[in-house]
């Protein structure tokens, strides 16, 4: 399929689960569909953008090791995300992206996530977490930022500042996740 037919195919995305899991299967069972798929993710000022990262954040999900070969071109530019839809799923992928690399379990993902790569997610995600993104965005900021945050002495110090300030502002759905973290990052400092 070519990147033309792709992207017409990628209009078609809605917001079901069942139709946003249809168009991950058509990648995960032809991979090549995958750079494209990112390319046209990438695209930030499309509206076809956010419904190709609704279907990268499904096929992260079922399996986050495709994301492996773009690490660089995925961290190099999540940054410039920037519509809401888009932001949110982008999000969660940097959420699983912490979770395998903070299992107990060795893996790829561990292996070739490397600083850079790390620094850049951080990075991104405080400024998820210090904008004017909506509460989706902000839960998978917060949870990325504690995981990946393990191994900077300077993380957590300022994850913790950023909650405990935004705190009495945010809406329940912020409280809520941020006092779970806030309660995990105590217990971690012990």
């Amino acid at each position: 399929m070519s990147s033309n037919e792709f992207y017409n195919e990628l209009k078609d995305v809605e917001t079901s689960r069942e139709s946003r899991l249809k168009y991950a299967n058509m990648v995960l069972n032809d991979m090549s569909l995958l750079p494209k798929l990112i390319d046209i993710m990438f695209r930030i000022d499309d509206k076809v953008s956010y419904r190709a990262a609704w279907v990268f954040e499904f096929v992260c999900e079922n399996y986050i090791y495709a994301i492996v070969p773009y690490l660089d071109t995925f961290c190099n530019n999540i940054k410039n995300i920037h519509l809401d839809s888009a932001v949110r799923s982008i999000a969660k992928v940097c959420y699983f992206i912490a979770q395998e690399y903070d299992s107990k379990q060795p893996n790829t993902l561990k292996k070739m996530l490397k600083p850079k790569h790390r620094e850049q997610i951080i990075e991104v995600c405080f400024d998820w977490l210090i904008g004017k993104q909506k509460i989706a965005a902000k839960a998978y900021a917060m949870d990325t930022v504690f995981l990946l945050g393990k191994n900077y002495p300077w993380v957590h110090p300022q994850l913790t500042q950023i909650l405990e300030k935004d705190f009495q502002t945010q809406s329940a759905g912020y409280k809520v996740r941020a006092r779970r973290i806030l309660k995990k990052l105590k217990s971690h400092e012990l």
